[in-house]
């Protein structure tokens, strides 16, 4: 396969819908790890962000990207949109 070919293959998989919102939900993620984190005083670790997003946020982050009109990252919309459980 030729260099091209594959940088080709590269642009088509960041580009695509699907990593898209892998990286969207990651970010959320990564969010929610940071403000949990300066509440506790201390890192919480990548996996119990992650459960604790899941549990919290999760379903009421995805029902919200899925109503608003394409074109864009909503900026606010995860951890600081929703109340915590």
């Amino acid at each position: 396969m030729s260099d091209a070919s594959a940088q080709e293959r590269d642009n088509m998989f960041h580009k695509s819908a699907l990593y898209q919102e892998f990286l969207a939900e990651r970010a959320e993620i990564l969010r929610h790890k940071w403000i949990e984190s300066e509440k506790v005083g201390h890192d919480i670790g990548f996996e119990k962000a992650l459960l604790d997003w899941i549990v919290k946020h999760r379903a009421a982050w995805r029902a919200l990207r899925q109503n608003k009109p394409s074109g864009g990252d909503n900026e606010h919309g995860g951890h600081n949109g929703f109340a915590a459980a």
